[in-house]
């Protein structure tokens, strides 16, 4: 069955570029009805974290609905994978610190809600094509090309006892969501790509949740519903409804990263 997919899947894509290509115009068009906000963050661990010299990648994508989209169709259907200077704007290195521990971290221009994309057909239909690849496998569960859902998957290396104490020296990131709404809902996917490491993952308030997790990881706040928030995952998926415009996730991992680039990929969608 699964073959006859593979067989099946890319003559409908070839076949609906080609029927659009006979309309000129609607090549370019995006059958996508959501806003994209792709970027990453890298960053540098000095060298009083266990991990040095390992460097961690933060990949995020944001699937939101805006309401202000650009008519300027070069903006609407921009890919920033096509054109690579567009990344040449990034923000100034600037040496920052978690538990006294220093690093420096790096965000392009995309980092913000402000500059957002959709695909043109064709390459929503090539992007459709690794997905359904990526569904028949289980390797997601969505079939979204942009809005990526991966299995849940619990980190067996150590309990979570365990690793609550590894994260009391680890790092915490901030990755907030894009919404013209005040009160808004998300699904989400988190995954690392270290094996041997688990992550905590949170929907909270606001980014100033950060500072009191880092001082006292009991002392913070957090959306509690369930689906808010996994604790002790290679890869979790959750939907959390009713958070506020200013909230987004906060990622807890150990400073024991065993990679010289830990990757974790970060998929957010608004939920109409």
């Amino acid at each position: 069955m699964k073959k006859k997919f593979y067989v099946i899947i890319p003559v409908i894509a070839f076949s609906l570029i080609l029927t659009n290509a006979f309309f000129g115009h609607l090549i370019y068009a995006s059958p996508y009805d959501q806003d994209i906000n792709k970027y990453s963050i890298y960053v540098h661990l000095e060298e009083q974290w266990k991990s040095y010299p390992g460097n961690i990648l933060f990949d995020i994508t944001t699937v939101w609905s805006n309401p202000n989209s650009s008519p300027d169709p070069h903006q609407i259907y921009y890919d920033p994978s096509l054109d690579i200077q567009e990344f040449k704007d990034y923000n100034f290195n600037e040496l920052q610190f978690i538990r006294e521990k220093p690093f420096v971290e790096l965000k392009h221009e995309f980092s913000d809600c402000d500059e957002s994309w959709k695909p043109m057909l064709y390459r929503y239909a090539i992007d459709t094509i690794r997905t359904q690849f990526q569904y028949l496998q289980g390797l997601e569960l969505s079939g979204d090309p942009y809005a990526a859902i991966f299995p849940s998957i619990i980190n067996i290396e150590y309990d979570h006892k365990e690793l609550n104490s590894k994260l009391e020296s680890g790092y915490v990131q901030f990755i907030p969501i894009c919404t013209s709404k005040q009160i808004t809902s998300y699904e989400y996917s988190v995954k690392i790509n270290d094996d041997k490491n688990g992550f905590d993952v949170y929907f909270i308030p606001s980014e100033n949740e950060i500072e009191k997790y880092i001082q006292d990881e009991n002392s913070f706040d957090f959306y509690k519903e369930e689906g808010c928030y996994g604790k002790n995952f290679q890869s979790f998926n959750g939907f959390c409804k009713n958070v506020g415009k200013n909230s987004g996730l906060l990622i807890s991992i150990p400073d024991n990263l065993n990679l010289a680039l830990t990757k974790i990929i970060v998929n957010l969608h608004e939920i109409n």
